[in-house]
């Protein structure tokens, strides 16, 4: 496609029309709105668990399990110790953020996360709140990176924030009490910051701009660090876009100091990462690799969709329609756009596409987190938005009329999937706390209940999960792995939520009951302690029977006996 050709085709879409003005700004604010209601609705997950100790200075759960998995009966608000701020001396601070659990996860959202508690409360809410505050900042980021790409002032970075503001991916991370959406920002700004610093180097500017311009970028990509660890394949993406357009020497000078100074920056942590770091697992669980490409599609589609209706065939046509719209954009990008345009989009979807399956190949199916992602979602819902940016404005007016159509119904299903989702208890990615409502129900409508529970299988984990959705009454007895509590006199129901095959073996042995499954799902079990019935001998019972009938008549014959005695 000739420069000329491009610019006139850009001059088309400079300024949106009234009826996509006004359709921008109404999703828009529906997507602000969905981001500040029903925060409270869903289950605390236990990524969201980790992020409250955290914020409360317990970098690990050693102490957590051993005032905890001790065999008392405990009470929920137990659990509510671990959730205030810690308060010691420096020396433990600056312990609880170099000896951590899961290092992988950088301190500066924790460091924000727990100032932001300071000022507003540790509730459930409350924390939730930051990361819907925080995501506002990816509408103005955004509009930035669009205007590097593409020079345009409205039509393309107002359908892309529109893309993003009800996207039920981005909702999600949105409204979760974890560093995901800070990393959307850092995302998004590295890359604006950088596209900014090599348009600037076309142009004449004093040496101290210069070291300003890369110097934001370098600050940027230094947070994007401290917030996500996957920012190094981010930096990789623009990386190698800096190798196939620097023309210069000193902008590749200018870009090594940069990141060079970022990585400098980030050297302490990445000390502790190693310091820190656990093996991996031996035991892995992998996905046939036929099913492996569908699972990646279903990555993408939930961009735009994400329903929860796999048994519905009006989803799969949804589905096909989706990644169709996905194909043909990428495609469109590639043949009406600049290299130095098309190339930036596609390798930041590419590489993250990688990271994410050599996860798998390393990791298992534990690796496949949409979050590792988020990269290509921001780059493929702008590659979308040129699509309808161009289409928009482009054919006869009956071609126009489809793509408008076709616009609407994307935002339309963006919506309905927003909808949706707020009435499950738990989000379409959250299944590993899908079942917890229900129990917690279970145990809820019972009377005088008992939990029991073990630290096997990260049990302490699930338990903090679970404990936000049980009532004040509900007591918990748990105990370490391979221990047998000692049930106290007083519970009517007792349950065994996940239970080790060697407790729940041990628990029926020693108190002479069957434990029966309540519920299971393919991650969690809900068990109750019932005493066995006794089976009478009907023989035994006439034998018996006969006995008392033989006792009465007895009684009956000598009462008789005293009453003609006294008679007489």
């Amino acid at each position: 496609m000739t420069a000329s050709r491009q610019i006139q085709l850009m001059r088309r879409f400079i300024v949106a029309p009234r009826w996509l003005q006004i359709l921008i700004v109404v999703v828009l604010a529906l997507g602000i709105v969905f981001r500040f209601i029903n925060l409270n609705g869903k289950v605390y997950s236990q990524q969201e668990i980790y992020t409250s100790l955290r914020i409360a200075g317990y970098a690990t759960t050693v102490q957590l399990q051993q005032e905890v998995f001790n065999g008392r009966v405990i009470s929920k608000e137990t659990f509510t110790k671990y959730q205030f701020l810690f308060q010691k001396n420096a020396n433990h601070t600056s312990k609880s953020f170099t000896q951590v659990e899961a290092p992988q996860y950088p301190p500066f959202y924790y460091l924000v996360a727990r100032l932001w508690t300071w000022f507003f409360g540790n509730s459930v809410p409350a924390i939730r709140i930051l990361s819907a505050v925080v995501s506002l900042l990816v509408f103005p980021s955004l509009y930035w990176l669009c205007r590097e790409l593409f020079k345009v002032p409205l039509s393309l970075p107002g359908i892309a924030i529109a893309l993003v503001a009800v996207s039920p991916i981005h909702l999600i991370f949105a409204q979760q009490a974890q560093a995901h959406v800070l990393w959307s920002v850092t995302i998004l700004l590295s890359s604006a910051a950088l596209l900014r610093a090599l348009r600037l180097e076309s142009t004449r500017q004093k040496q101290q701009f210069r070291i300003y311009n890369w110097g934001i970028y370098a600050a940027v990509l230094t947070i994007g660090f401290y917030t996500f660890i996957s920012t190094f394949f981010v930096a990789l993406s623009q990386g190698i876009y800096i190798i196939k357009f620097a023309r210069e020497n000193k902008i590749v000078k200018f870009y090594l100091l940069a990141s060079l100074t970022a990585f400098l920056a980030f050297l302490p942590w990445l000390i502790v990462i190693l310091t820190n770091l656990h093996p991996f697992p031996s035991s892995y669980e992998f996905l046939s690799p036929i099913l492996l490409i569908p699972s990646l599609l279903r990555q993408f589609q939930n961009i735009f969709c994400n329903l929860n209706g796999d048994d519905n065939p009006f989803f799969y046509l949804t589905v096909l329609f989706l990644i169709v719209i996905i194909s043909f954009s990428i495609n469109f990008l590639y043949r009406t756009t600049h290299e130095k345009v098309w190339f930036f989009l596609i390798i930041s979807i590419v590489i993250p596409v990688l990271f994410w399956l050599g996860l798998y190949f390393l990791c298992g199916l534990q690796s496949l987190e949409p979050v590792y992602l988020l990269p290509s979602y921001f780059s493929v819902q702008i590659t979308v938005a040129y699509l309808f940016s161009t289409q928009l404005y482009n054919g006869v007016f009956w071609r126009r009329t489809i793509w408008q159509s076709i616009l609407i119904l994307v935002f339309a299903i963006e919506v309905i999937s927003c909808v949706v989702n707020f009435q499950t208890p738990t989000w379409g990615s959250e299944y590993f706390h899908y079942g917890y409502p229900q129990i917690a129900k279970i145990i809820n409508q019972s009377s005088y209940p008992l939990l029991i529970s073990d630290n096997y299988n990260d049990n302490y984990e699930k338990l903090l999960s679970l404990s936000y959705l049980l009532q004040p009454k509900v007591r918990l007895q748990l105990v370490k792995f391979k221990s047998i509590p000692k049930i106290y006199p007083g519970f009517k129901n007792i349950f065994l939520f996940n239970p080790s095959p060697t407790l729940k073996k041990e628990i029926e042995k020693k108190y002479q009951s069957q434990a029966k499954i309540v519920y299971k799902n393919q991650h969690t079990s809900l068990w109750k302690l019932v005493k066995p019935s006794i089976r009478k001998n009907p023989q035994s019972l006439n034998t018996l029977m006969e006995g008392r009938i033989g006792i009465l008549g007895s009684s009956l014959r000598w009462s008789q006996y005293l009453q003609f005695r006294i008679a007489k």
